[in-house]
């Protein structure tokens, strides 16, 4: 096989390939053993007519597009390795020779992964935040866990708080109709939650048990229901209940029920330990992000639309996958949401145009500074999959190579290697 790469625009260029005669003819035979199977000639059976009686009848031309679909995606894998160049796209495939017993003369057009012009990416000056814990904050986890353990009493007066929830019947009206979905008896809600449409929960703050009232709000403009979005609506309520967190103590005794710690001063000392340990993981990615941002602001490169659709591509099933987790899944979240697939995936746009735009750049600084992973490195990788999924490496690495995603852990391997090569060559100044 001889193959020929010119680049015609940008990343864009023809690969022009010949093979030769004995692999076109071995394709038509692989080809023949194929149809041979499904076609009816008199007086054979299925799968054992002879091929010049196969031929004589409906031509070797017949066996033509089979024997390209088998032996095009094998010449062209083998000529974009020869090449050394990245596809990002499929081809446009132009024939121009091919008969049995002739060479195979074929063009591919092919659009290319897009150079990189790199700028400054070693000494970026970024700011390094703080990861100590203030006693403001500490106060706010210990309010938190207050409120988790807080028991709910019945008041027997008095009005509505914010962060009291109230047991209401409810029925919204516009323009003086009832609408579906807008009714509902005994609902529990916690107002300030944010859980209702904005201005009703406000609304409610103040009213008595066994109170009425008449709430007018006006539905977002972008609200699910287009029959609701933007609609001013009355909604009629009766409130039956009013239940208000009865916060336990903070004291030794409540540090015993909500941890492993005999006295309150101890559970601190753990709140601030915990608090340090999220801060300086949440710290490490905002300044891996930070460096990779600046690094990317300073190279230059067009970014193909359709890798950024391949990345939305990508996205949307992730985004799927975490719904599916929930019990969820995107048909779902669509008709919750009001949003279509077309709007998700404008939604996501910017964040997937960053993300190719980042790892173009980060692949040419990997090959810039002749950066790679070795097989320590994926091994210690698998070490910590196997523990966190309780199998052997052995198990994980041929389930990874049957899937064909060896490759994947590598490059992910060696994008977090770069990430961290930027890091430690970036000038860290602390925050003011």
């Amino acid at each position: 096989m001889k193959a020929t790469w010119e680049v015609i625009e940008k990343n864009q260029g023809v690969l022009d390939i010949e093979v030769d005669s004995a692999k076109v003819n071995d394709a038509l035979d692989r080809a023949f053993r194929k149809v041979a199977t499904k076609v009816n000639v008199p007086g054979f059976r299925k799968g054992k007519v002879p091929r010049q009686i196969f031929e004589a009848k409906f031509g070797v031309e017949s066996l033509y597009q089979d024997a390209l679909d088998i032996l095009l995606p094998e010449v062209y894998t083998q000529a974009v390795k020869e090449a050394g160049i990245d596809p990002i796209d499929r081809p446009e495939i132009d024939i121009e020779q091919f008969s049995k017993n002739e060479p195979l003369k074929f063009k591919a057009k092919v659009l290319v992964k897009p150079e990189v012009t790199l700028g400054q990416y070693k000494g970026l000056e970024v700011e390094a935040p703080s990861s100590e814990v203030s006693e403001e904050e500490v106060q706010e986890e210990l309010k938190r866990l207050q409120d988790r353990h807080a028991e709910l009493v019945v008041l027997e007066e008095g009005k509505a708080e914010n962060g009291d929830t109230v047991v209401i019947d409810f029925e919204g009206f516009v323009d003086g109709v009832a609408f579906e979905g807008g009714k509902a008896e005994k609902y529990s809600l916690e107002l300030g939650s944010g859980s209702f449409i904005p201005g009703f929960e406000e609304q409610v703050v103040g009213l008595e048990k066994d109170g009425e009232k008449d709430i007018t709000v006006t539905f977002p403009e972008e609200y699910h229901s287009e029959a609701l979005a933007g609609k001013e609506a009355v909604f009629k309520i009766k409130l039956h209940d009013i239940k208000r967190k009865n916060l336990p103590e903070l004291d030794d005794e409540f540090a015993k029920d909500v941890s492993e710690f005999e006295t309150l001063e101890a559970f601190k000392e753990d709140i601030v330990k915990r608090l340090k340990e999220r801060k300086e993981n949440d710290n490490k990615t905002k300044l891996q992000n930070a460096v990779l941002d600046k690094a990317s602001a300073n190279a230059t490169v067009d970014v193909p639309e359709v890798m950024i659709e391949t990345e939305l591509d990508a996205m949307v099933q992730e985004f799927g996958n975490r719904l599916r987790m929930q019990g969820m899944n995107l048909e779902m979240y669509y008709q919750y949401s009001g949003q279509d697939a077309a709007a998700l995936r404008e939604q996501m746009r910017d964040d997937a145009s960053k993300r190719v735009l980042n790892n173009l750049v980060l692949e040419t600084i990997a090959k810039e500074e002749k950066l790679s992973v070795t097989e320590e490195e994926v091994t210690k990788y698998l070490q910590q999959l196997a523990s966190s999924y309780r199998r052997s490496v052995e198990e994980l690495r041929q389930i990874f190579e049957a899937n064909g995603n060896m490759d994947t852990v590598y490059n992910d391997l060696l994008m977090q290697k770069t990430v961290d090569f930027l890091v430690g060559n970036s000038k860290q100044v602390s925050a003011a």
